[in-house]
């Protein structure tokens, strides 16, 4: 987490959480979420304009990178300054990249070491790695079957709708939020 952050953090302790102003897509990309996006729907609908706005500022998005973070409820978040502003997944806290030699490199950057490979009911592929939890962008699915034929993880199968509570993390933390205690 930036150094500026954590100064922030500590002069302004007691700043709201806000919910469902950013959001992770299935191929690493991130978007701002208006009330005008929220009100045509959850993030993960697939409903028209519930996206919102694709953020294409290169250093906007490094800042998110570097301050991408996930709290005790795995509700994953982005620390701005003061301010956590949780994040709306559309699949998975990390979306993979795989190298041609095989090497796995999260959305924010990070290399991690794979420990298993999954599969779910839609063909999707996904790895456990040292990181946590992700979706292998669809690009890069040959090379993880290569990847396969070649031994290099094991390969399971898992249910899409239990890999939130399989792998503790929440894929809408306004909607969890609105739950009542």
């Amino acid at each position: 987490m930036d150094d500026i952050v954590k100064q922030a953090m500590t002069k302004w302790p007691n700043v709201p959480h806000c919910f469902g102003w950013l959001g992770l897509d299935e191929r690493g990309h991130w978007y701002l979420r208006d009330d005008q996006a929220q009100a045509c729907g959850r993030f993960q609908s697939g409903l028209p304009g519930s996206k919102g706005s694709l953020l294409q500022h290169d250093k906007l998005i490094e800042f998110i990178h570097r301050n991408y973070a996930v709290d005790a409820k795995g509700a994953w978040y982005f620390q701005n300054g003061p301010q956590r502003v949780y994040v709306e997944l559309a699949a998975t806290p990390f979306v993979w990249r795989l190298s041609s030699d095989f090497k796995l490199t999260s959305q924010t950057g990070q290399e991690a070491s794979a420990q298993i490979c999954f599969t779910d009911q839609t063909g999707r592929v996904y790895f456990q790695t040292d990181l946590g939890f992700g979706l292998l962008h669809t690009l890069d699915v040959a090379m993880a079957a290569e990847g396969l034929e070649n031994h290099l993880w094991p390969l399971e199968t898992i249910d899409c709708f239990d890999m939130p509570s399989q792998f503790g993390f929440t894929l809408s933390p306004q909607e969890d939020n609105k739950k009542p205690l």
